[in-house]
């Protein structure tokens, strides 16, 4: 090869070596984008609560409360609650509880939202409990924090929702499950009084009592989830400070006058003082009455919830 041709030669050879470059890498980012595409997405949660208001604490007999929302990475296969022994810690029994729920299998997302009794026979102490879903792809969540069991017996305080009555202007038609009519109506102008007592409390803590419409599906179990735009406050009290084995009450005495504990239907202020707007407008409906304890000292929760019925 003469010198002429030699730089021509030279230009060919490094436009092959740039054109292999370029399909070479092409061939890269297709076997890139193909490992993208098989790769196995995870189960993810959110808007955890392990215990009432996320407080992680159970009783040994009573309800225990979890809400977590899922979405599988695929399908979900299968969803799992345990609670089982923690290393190091000592027990006066072997004991651990577990369940599933078969009844969300083939959900792309959800809401898990479930209720159960602590065993009657659980020793107390802290345990490991454990949230875990099973992908159909094979993969898998689970999310593990520290729980404490407690015999209720132990407990400072350990508030009951109690002597929960209705009235309508003043007649009683609704007390402590027992219903004097067979459906609870309120016309519009119609008095609500709604009473209800919490006992065996101590310290501080605060009482909410409210009404809330069916149709914006909105069931809270704790006053840390209350959304005031949605909520009709009849009453709200707080304490401070008691004594053991305490009690008290929506009914007050405010300026000499037992009351605070009643709303008539229409009004255009609820309890705290804010418009009955928007979600809390008074429509013909399906209501609950619903009553929510917080003793803020102890982090212990507690909520009754009843259907009314309004026809505005």
């Amino acid at each position: 090869m003469n010198s002429i041709n030699k730089p021509k030669f030279l230009m060919k050879k490094v436009k092959l070596f740039l054109l292999f470059f370029v399909v070479a890498a092409a061939f890269t980012a297709c076997d890139n984008d193909n490992d993208d595409n098989n790769e196995v997405l995870k189960p993810t949660a959110t808007n955890i609560e392990i215990g009432t208001a996320n407080n992680k604490r159970a009783l040994i007999g009573r309800d225990f409360h979890f809400n977590a929302d899922v979405i599988a990475g695929s399908k979900i296969a299968d969803v799992q609650l345990k609670i089982l022994p923690k290393k190091g810690e000592k027990y006066t029994k072997d004991w651990k509880f577990e369940l599933s729920f078969a009844e969300y299998k083939g959900a792309k997302n959800t809401n898990v939202h479930k209720h159960f009794n602590i065993p009657a026979d659980a020793p107390e102490g802290k345990f490991d409990f454990s949230f875990i879903v099973l992908d159909e792809n094979g993969s898998q969540l689970e999310i593990k924090e520290e729980v404490t069991i407690t015999d209720p017996a132990n407990m400072p305080a350990d508030p009951l929702i109690g002597r929960d009555m209705l009235s309508r202007n003043d007649d009683l038609i609704y007390y402590m499950n027992t219903w004097v009519e067979p459906e609870l109506i309120f016309k519009k102008n119609d008095k609500i009084t709604a009473h209800a007592q919490v006992s065996q409390i101590m310290g501080d803590g605060i009482l909410y009592s409210v009404l809330i419409k069916k149709s914006l599906n909105y069931y809270p179990e704790s006053i840390d989830n209350l959304d005031f735009k949605k909520v009709i406050v009849i009453s709200k009290v707080e304490h401070k400070g008691l004594p053991a084995a305490s009690k008290i009450a929506t009914l007050q005495k405010i300026n000499d006058v037992w009351g605070g504990e009643s709303i008539v239907v229409g009004a255009d202020k609820d309890a705290e003082g804010n418009p009955t707007t928007a979600d809390k407008s008074w429509q013909s409906g399906q209501y609950n009455w619903v009553i929510l304890y917080k003793n803020t000292t102890y982090n212990l929760s507690i909520y009754k919830s009843m259907p009314i019925t309004i026809n505005f």
